[in-house]
């Protein structure tokens, strides 16, 4: 009996130890990928981020540089008003120049001439002969106080040399102001946001590739390897790059295979790839290592089963099982006491003792959970089962009571209907992120075997107070409150795109009547007290009825929809302005006024009208009111 019972023992522990083998394999080979997925997406998550925060900083820095250069050429433009301009040397010039801390000072005549500058042999030049100095002769024809071009950095029509140009008209005369940069900071900012420059800074694995791929071409854009070899393999090419989204092996150079991770951006592909057979040697490792403990737990296993079956002692195991059933099935509170020796004495001690441990699992592990100062909580249940494992600070992040939490832990049912009740409908935009209140979210991530199910819940309310900070801000004038000028648009071609039969809208633009003089005479705090309480009768508005944004400066504009005709939206605009009428700013400690705006509307009831080209028709009903009257507004 003893031979027939070791030899089934050892091909049942052969057969389980490869079976065990197998399952470890396919196992760690998948989280392995899971792995090296995470982490590759973790890393072309941190690239986009870095692309984007440079391509913010890029933008800031460009804004604030324009205002810095128009500050600069204004003040030239006030100083050559008072001067002679005529008698000016090129010497005086680049004096002046050197003063406002600019490289390059020009006075244009009427004519469009360069009749004064800093660098002499562009005095004479005639602007309309090159496209990027005949856009200045513009501002010759402009009847607005203030005119003024930016230019963005371009080679200049004289020496093709990389210049920023700006320039102002003339106060009382004709002619023009322009001052030039060399962009230093722009360039060297641009050059940042390069991939190679990102990836030359971005640590890398052992022969882990980062790559750029341009999606309409195919074309290699960037590589942390710096682009010092030809990329042939599978693993480089567009058309085998697309659906390596979730991970997948692509050949690359020699035929070596590799495991790439793809990720749109924009219009380019941004990838990640390792050797395959990297990831190969760490599973070959572990392969063996389990192959060696399984080994041993086996020789261990049948020597200890052969001691038993000489001692006599399968009885005394048949016992063990069946109180051990008796636990499993949930009955905790069974004692397994089988006396007759020593070893069944300390066997029957040390179950009693794993069944203690099991009982107290919950406790100790809520214990350093809040030893950690995590706000996390975790559940478990096997089919079958008639109780719930959960720890201690379940109740406190699903907002429930103790009592509760014990009701539910006490009926497997009740408590899986709970969690898929809760998890229902999870946060738009987020995985796994659930609203349990007002102001409370939990993110819950769970995972179903044929055995059961094991839940982890995490408290995530500080992160989606943040997205959604972040979120306002993006789409958010931060002087006014009012939508930023792009997040207007998108949202009234949406608008304009669904407006049902027999209803129209209108597009409005506003412009604030002597917002410079309120600026000059009072300051910049009171003029933007001044754009504050403008918004602000803006945001009154139904908002059923309008959308409002802040353009830029002193423009305004408006979306007026589920109107039935353009009689409603003057209506409307009757309204606004009678509300704009009571609206008083403080200008000063003694002095209120009343704001002033003109504005000009566009109606359609079609469908398919291009948003842009509603909002310049109000543009152009805009300017005849500012052109005639001011104070009021007009339709298109």
């Amino acid at each position: 009996m003893q031979k027939i019972f070791i030899k089934y023992t050892i091909a049942i522990m052969t057969a389980a130890s490869f079976l065990i083998l197998l399952i470890n394999f396919l196992f760690y080979w998948h989280m392995l990928e899971v792995r090296q997925f995470a982490t590759f997406h973790t890393k072309i998550e941190q690239v986009i981020h870095t692309l984007e925060s440079n391509r913010q900083e890029l933008a800031l820095m460009n804004e604030s540089l324009d205002e810095d250069y128009l500050t600069r050429a204004r003040a030239a433009a006030y100083v050559l008003d008072r001067e002679d301009v005529l008698s000016l040397s090129v010497v005086e010039m680049q004096y002046l120049a050197d003063l406002l801390n600019v490289d390059e000072l020009h006075v244009i005549d009427e004519s469009g001439f360069i009749v004064a500058g800093s660098v002499s042999e562009y005095v004479g030049f005639d602007m309309r002969e090159h496209q990027q100095t005949s856009a200045f002769l513009a501002l010759l024809e402009s009847d607005g106080e203030g005119a003024y071009l930016i230019q963005g950095p371009q080679p200049n029509a004289a020496e093709g040399k990389l210049m920023q140009c700006v320039g102002v008209a003339r106060q009382g005369r004709k002619g023009v102001v322009q001052v030039g940069f060399e962009p230093k900071r722009q360039m060297e900012a641009q050059s940042r946001n390069t991939y190679d420059y990102i990836f030359s800074r971005f640590p890398t694995d052992v022969e882990e590739e980062l790559y750029v791929i341009d999606s309409a071409s195919g074309l290699m854009l960037g590589h942390s390897g710096a682009l010092m070899q030809e990329y042939t393999g599978n693993c480089y090419q567009l058309d085998r790059l697309s659906d390596c989204a979730e991970g997948a092996y692509r050949k690359g150079q020699d035929g070596r295979l590799m495991y790439v991770v793809s990720e749109r951006y924009d219009d380019v592909l941004l990838c990640a790839a390792l050797p395959a057979d990297i990831m190969f040697r760490e599973l070959s490792r572990n392969t063996l290592r389990t192959f060696l403990y399984l080994l041993f737990i086996a020789i261990a296993v049948i020597l200890l089963l052969n001691y038993l079956v000489r001692r006599k002692v399968i009885d005394g195991i048949h016992l063990i099982i069946k109180k051990l059933t008796f636990i499993t099935n949930g009955n905790l509170d069974t004692t397994v006491d089988i006396g007759g020796n020593r070893e069944f004495q300390e066997l029957s001690s040390g179950i009693n003792t794993m069944v203690k441990s099991i009982v107290s699992l919950s406790d100790r592990i809520s214990a350093i959970i809040e030893i950690s100062g995590v706000p996390l909580a975790a559940f478990e249940y096997e089919n079958g089962a008639s109780h719930v494992f959960v720890t201690s600070g379940l109740g406190g992040l699903l907002h429930i009571s103790d009592q509760k939490v014990a009701d539910l832990c006490g009926d497997v049912s009740s408590f899986d209907n709970y969690i898929k009740q809760l998890t229902k409908e999870a946060v738009e935009g987020e995985e796994d992120v659930y609203q349990i209140d007002d102001d409370r979210y939990i993110r819950i991530h769970m995972s179903e075997s044929e055995e059961g199910k094991l839940g982890v819940i995490t408290d995530v309310t500080g992160d989606m107070t943040e997205k959604r900070k972040m979120r306002y801000e993006n789409i958010h004038d931060p002087l006014t409150g009012l939508y930023k000028y792009q997040y207007f648009k998108k949202m009234t071609e949406e608008i304009l795109h669904n407006i049902p039969e027999g209803k129209g809208c209108a597009a409005v633009m506003l412009d604030l009547d002597y917002f410079k003089d309120i600026n000059d005479t009072y300051g910049h705090d009171v003029g933007d007290r001044y754009l504050q309480s403008f918004s602000a009768v803006m945001a009154s508005m139904p908002e059923e009825h309008f959308l409002t944004a802040r353009r830029s400066g002193d423009e305004f504009c408006m979306f007026i929809f589920d109107c039935r005709s353009s009689d409603d939206i003057a209506s409307y605009m009757d309204g606004f302005y009678e509300q704009l009428g009571r609206n008083q700013v403080a200008l000063s400690r003694t002095q209120t006024g009343t704001i002033s705006a003109s504005s000009g509307f566009a109606w359609t009831d079609n469908k398919n009208t291009d948003i842009s080209e509603l909002l310049n028709r109000a543009d152009e009903a805009l300017y005849e009111v500012k052109r005639e009257t001011k104070g009021t507004y007009r339709g298109f």
